[in-house]
Formats: C-alpha cells, structure tokens, sequence
C-alpha cells in the first residue's frame, strides 16, 4: 500500500549527462546526501536528507543525447489499469507498466499535450521519505499549452476535484484528491518561449529561497524567475548547470492575501 493517495505526487528523479556534477549541485543548493544504490540498479543514486529519500538522480540512458530534466511520480494502487485508460483519454503510453528491481511499478505517460510524468505503484520504495522540509519536495505544477485537454485529462484519469483561482492575470487551478490540495494547473502564455513545451514544475523547500539562487548561480544555474514572496511563500524558478528546471520555496516567508477559489 502506497502511503501516498492515488493521484498524488509520490516521488520525483533526473537524469543527468554528468551525475556527479548534480550530486555536487543539488548537495549545495538542497543540502542533500546521496547513496548509490550500484551498478546492479543503473548507479541510481538516492538523495537524502536527514538519512530519507526526497528524490533521486541517475545517469541519461544510452542513445540520442536527451536533455536533463525531473520527472514526477503520481501515486497508484493499480499502474496496470490507470496506464491501461490513458489512450482512451487521449494520453500517451511511453513505457510500462513494468516491474523496477522490485521497488515497484511504473509507468512514463504523457497527456494530451504532451505533458510528461509517470507512474508509480509502490513494493519496497513507498516513495518520499520526507516532505515540506528543506531539502524535500514541497509541491508540483502541471505548465500546459493546452489547458482545456490537460484539463480533461487528469481530472478523469485520478478522479481530482478541480479548484479554479479567480485570477485575471492567469488561468490557475489546483487539483485535490479527498479535499486535499496535490497539484497545481497553469496554462502557458506567450511569456514562455515557444520551444518550451508543456512540462511539471517540481518544488523543492529551502530554508533561504534567496541564498539557495546565489548558491546555484555561483554552481552555473540560471535563474528563469523570481524571487517573489507570494501568500504560498517566496520562491524562484531555475535551471541546474545541466539546464534541469526545477523551483525552490521558502515558505515561511509569505506576503498577501489568499487568492478566493471556486
């Protein structure tokens, strides 16, 4: 059994060209350790903090060279049937299900507009170790090019109740699984530029969101947005050396009212 609701995020990892320059940047930036689980399971390298997984890195497997990038695990007590419905929804099956070393079940998948995550039905890795303290995931958007099929998407696949912010200045909404928030919905502007496709935005919690950025602009990261303190907490969104995009949050730090939902 998951302890994680199905729908929700239950896990995040990266590939990465250079692993060992993640480990030095991610140890900076989130304070994380790490533990190479071995050859046997493809030098996947857990990150920890406080001796708990909060995530893993791994190396980029063999063939086109693919990008650096996270990866998000939604939580399922059946992989087989919940990838068995994609398709019909409009979704994609990009691998899976299949059994990981007996950690668990996954699935990659990529909705309507192309959206990529995965899925993940837990055996002896229940998924993140910690949560919501510095270091660890704290939360994850979905950004879409196309709000109203990702919309039907998701919704449909886990069952969400959709929140809608009421918000002139963007088109937000926040999913929940048995009335509690699990992922936000933002639909992409022209802001973004046009070779950025649709794509999960994970959140990890630091304790400093501004001396988290200067510690990943001196490793080589960029800075895509912010800093700006919201009613959430004050966060940045940015890429590692090996242009992974990612976000941190601090939020202790908050400023403004809580935008009205319907």
């Amino acid at each position: 059994m998951s302890p994680f609701p199905d729908g929700a995020p239950c896990w995040a990892d990266a590939m990465f060209p250079d692993v060992a320059a993640a480990r030095d940047f991610y140890g900076q930036v989130l304070g994380w350790t790490f533990d190479d689980l071995g050859e046997e399971y493809g030098n996947y390298t857990m990150a920890l903090v406080d001796g708990k997984p909060v995530a893993a890195v791994m190396p980029v497997m063999p063939g086109p060279d693919a990008p650096a990038l996270w990866n998000l695990y939604l939580a399922t007590s059946d992989a087989a049937a919940v990838t068995g419905r994609v398709e019909g929804l409009g979704g994609t099956v990009a691998m899976g299900p299949e059994d990981v070393g007996g950690f668990g079940i996954t699935s990659s998948l990529r909705d309507p507009a192309g959206t990529a995550f995965s899925l993940w039905q837990p055996s002896t890795h229940p998924g993140f170790g910690l949560t919501e303290v510095p270091g660890a995931y704290a939360w994850a958007e979905v950004y879409t090019r196309d709000a109203a099929a990702t919309d039907r998407f998701f919704p449909e696949l886990f069952g969400y109740q959709v929140g809608v912010m009421e918000d002139p200045e963007m088109d937000f909404r926040v999913w929940s699984v048995e009335g509690r928030p699990v992922l936000g919905r933002m639909a992409m502007t022209d802001d973004f530029p046009p070779e950025v496709p649709s794509y999960v935005n994970v959140y990890f919690s630091v304790p400093d969101c501004d001396a988290a950025l200067d510690t990943a602009v001196r490793l080589g990261g960029q800075v895509h947005y912010g800093p700006t303190t919201t009613r959430f907490g004050r966060f940045a969104a940015l890429s590692d050396q090996q242009g992974a995009s990612f976000s941190v949050i601090d939020t202790s730090t908050t400023e403004g009212e809580m935008p009205p939902m319907t």
